[in-house]
């Protein structure tokens, strides 16, 4: 039998076994670090917004705090568009498609997940509608929502951090790139009060992703050979060839 480079050498099931349990004590120091994490997380102070965001729904205009709906938290993926394609980007679009019902858990536990773009209104629902989903797409167009919460880069607009860095520091195609890029942004309700707690970039926004966690059980793990979404695809588009559209569209965001 030939054996791929990429797969596990065979081994005994002592030996396996043997080797599992030593992974499963590394795996428990992970767990123990990450559970620690998450309560420093929970532990930073938070900001509260001043300024009123508007943004458009099919249900007409909304404020900033009617996104929650009524619940405390609100988690916001900062939805990308690609403005040279027109078209929401294929990672953000894999986490509409992977969702499923976790609208309904989330609420359970008094937190809203709301994807928001800053394309127009029009344009997300036409995606909307190719994609056949049913979770809303929300519009910031018009707005400076995304730009204060740098998941958009313009230096035109000042908008040049990017995972709490200025793109200056990083050099080469950043210090003039526009345009979106991973982010997802966290905020909590107190009456009609609401505060910024949390924002994440580029891999920071991975523990969004089921997708990732499913694969990272497998042998050949997230796969691709320029990063870990490479070979991610519209879902509609799986048939079709590769479309390159340029330095973004398979490369791994490390900053």
């Amino acid at each position: 039998m030939s054996v791929n480079a990429e797969q596990p050498r065979v081994a005994s099931r002592e030996e396996w076994l043997a080797a599992r349990i030593e992974l499963l004590r590394k795996e428990k120091e992970l767990t123990r670090a990450r559970d620690a994490l998450s309560a420093e997380r929970r532990r930073l102070p938070m900001v509260k917004i001043e300024k009123d965001y508007r943004f458009q729904t099919v249900e007409g205009e909304r404020r900033l705090v009617d996104l929650f709906d009524g619940l405390r938290q609100l988690v916001v993926h900062h939805f990308m568009w690609i403005d040279e394609a027109d078209e929401g980007c294929k990672g953000c679009s894999m986490q509409v498609d992977t969702i499923g019902d976790l609208p309904v858990h989330l609420r359970a536990a008094k937190t809203r997940f709301a994807f928001v773009s800053r394309a127009p209104l029009t344009k997300l629902e036409a995606y909307r509608s190719r994609m056949g989903w049913s979770i809303p797409l929300i519009s910031s167009a018009g707005s400076d929502f995304n730009y204060d919460f740098h998941a958009t880069l313009d230096p035109s607009r000042g908008a040049t951090s990017y995972n709490f860095r200025d793109v200056s520091e990083l050099g080469g195609w950043w210090s003039t790139f526009a345009g979106d890029m991973p982010g997802v942004s966290v905020f909590l309700r107190d009456g009609s009060d609401v505060y910024h707690t949390y924002s994440a970039y580029a891999r920071g926004t991975e523990p969004e992703s089921n997708l990732f966690g499913v694969l990272d059980f497998t042998p050949l793990g997230r796969q691709g050979d320029n990063g870990p979404q490479s070979w991610v695809r519209h879902h509609d588009r799986y048939e079709e060839a590769p479309v390159s559209l340029g330095r973004r569209r398979g490369e791994t965001v490390s900053v």
